[in-house]
C-alpha cells in the first residue's frame, strides 16, 4: 500500500509483515472481545484503506469511528461511503446512541467527512495525542443516533 494522506500514529510503525500479522491479531481480539472492529475497504480489488469502531463503551453506548486511506484512494467518497455504513452498523445492529470522530485540525480531507455526514463539532482538545515529535490537537466531532439518517432515508433524499 502506498502511504497515506495523513498517517496516523501508529501506522508508520507498521513497516513489515510481522507489524500486519501483529495489528490483525490485535483486530482479532478486539472483535472477540466485542470491543469494536475493524475493516478493509477495498478498491478496484485492492486494500485502499481501513475504517472501525474504536473502543465500545457499553455502559454509555458511546464509541468513536477511526479511519485510514490510501493516497491515491483520497477524493473519490470511498471513505465516505464506508463511515456511512458503519455507522449504519453502530446505530441499527449495535444499537449504540453516540459516535464520535477525532481529527487533526489541519488535516481538512479527515475532518470533511464527518461534517459531510452530519455530525456536531463540539470542539477542540489540545496537546491530545503525540504525533511524530510533537503533540497535536484534536477536533471532535459527535453524532447521536437519532440524528442520523439510515439508508433508507439517504436513499430517498437521493431520488427526491
Amino acid at each position: 500500500m502506498t502511504a497515506p494522506e495523513h498517517r496516523a500514529g501508529g501506522l508508520d510503525a507498521n513497516t513489515r509483515a510481522e507489524d500486519s500479522r501483529a495489528f490483525i491479531q490485535m483486530t482479532l481480539q478486539q472483535f472477540a472481545g466485542n470491543n469494536g472492529f475493524q475493516a478493509a475497504i477495498r478498491r478496484d480489488g485492492r486494500l485502499a484503506g481501513i475504517v472501525g469502531l474504536h473502543f465500545v463503551d457499553w455502559s454509555n453506548r458511546v464509541t468513536s469511528i477511526g479511519y485510514w486511506l490510501g493516497r491515491e484512494h483520497v477524493g473519490c467518497g470511498v471513505m465516505t461511503r464506508a463511515v456511512a455504513r458503519v455507522l449504519d452498523h453502530a446505530f441499527s445492529e449495535l444499537r449504540l446512541g453516540l459516535v464520535e470522530v477525532r481529527c487533526a485540525p489541519g488535516n481538512h480531507k479527515s475532518r470533511a467527512i464527518p461534517e459531510r455526514l452530519g455530525f456536531t463539532c463540539e470542539g477542540q482538545l489540545r496537546q491530545r495525542e503525540w504525533l511524530y515529535d510533537h503533540f497535536v490537537d484534536h477536533v471532535v466531532y459527535s453524532l447521536r443516533a437519532e440524528e442520523w439518517a439510515g439508508p433508507e432515508e439517504r436513499t430517498a433524499r437521493r431520488t427526491r
